[in-house]
């Protein structure tokens, strides 16, 4: 995959820029980051009446609620990167709930977790748990850097597109990043490099997979290198690949434009079934 733009050979006033917002991100985030260390407590929504069978019937049909119904509405799912939290979606959690998002759903995994692949089965044990709460039998889901590649492994490698209609990835190595910090040190670190087996299994067929994928990167994002590696690129995953201009890594889950193109893409109509996979291009300024 080529850029439809050529690199600057020197820092430009828009890298300069970008930096210091960077800065200014990872300042706000490191003031947050304490009160999204637990994990988020929802308690258990009882079936609806109508929803229920008759004692002696069988189990409960809490998971099918009913068409045109408010309960109809898909919840999201929202993971976090590498060695971080749940706080790091405070403000895209705010503007998706202003705009009439019910269901919010935070996961952290543990910065201990050594294999992506194990992360990805807890997220998979997360979505039907979200799914069991709420009575829904699919979710979005918004994953940041590494959360966005978990999403992708459950999604692609463990039969997570059943549940996962649309998956939105924030700065993701999807192609695998020369750049990350202590490289060589943590395993889930070495899986996220270019070449790793980890990547080279996502990059193999996916025949048939229902999720659709919209991937956002930034031609400013210092952790991905090279740049384009955050886009999906792979002939069987329904993908659009959505460039960011000014803002760098951190700044992608917290800024307005994103956080407004996100919940454009998530309340996207389009359908799954029936269509070819397709990998098309778009901007947010």
């Amino acid at each position: 995959m080529k850029l439809p733009f050529p690199l600057p050979s020197r820092p430009s006033t828009a890298l300069l820029a970008a930096t210091v917002l960077e800065l200014l991100v990872l300042t706000g985030h490191l003031a947050a980051y304490p009160f999204g260390i637990a994990q988020e407590r929802h308690a258990r929504r009882p079936a609806p009446d109508h929803q229920r069978h008759a004692p002696g019937t069988g189990t409960s049909t809490g998971l099918r609620p009913l068409p045109g119904s408010p309960d109809a509405e898909r919840p999201v799912v929202l993971l976090h990167g590498f060695i971080d939290n749940r706080s790091v979606f405070v403000l895209l959690r705010r503007a998706l709930a202003r705009h009439g998002r019910r269901h919010l759903a935070s996961l952290n995994y543990s910065p201990l977790t050594r294999d992506l692949r194990t992360a990805a089965e807890l997220l998979g044990r997360h979505v039907e748990e979200v799914c069991a709460r709420t009575g829904q039998r699919e979710v979005d889901i918004v994953g940041h850097s590494l959360g966005g590649l978990i999403a992708r492994y459950y999604v692609q490698r463990l039969g997570g597109d059943h549940r996962v209609r649309t998956l939105v990835t924030l700065g993701t190595p999807h192609g695998g990043t020369a750049v990350a910090p202590g490289a060589g040190i943590h395993p889930i670190v070495r899986q996220m490099r270019g070449g790793s087996p980890l990547i080279e299994e996502l990059r193999r067929p996916a025949p048939g997979c229902r999720t659709r994928f919209v991937s956002f990167w930034s031609e400013l994002d210092q952790v991905m290198v090279p740049v384009e590696t955050a886009c999906v690129d792979h002939p069987d995953l329904d993908a659009v690949n959505v460039r960011v201009t000014g803002i760098g890594h951190l700044a992608l889950p917290v800024h307005p434009a994103v956080a407004t193109a996100v919940r454009e893409a998530l309340e996207s109509q389009q359908t799954r079934e029936g269509t070819a996979p397709s990998t098309g291009t778009s901007s947010v300024a």
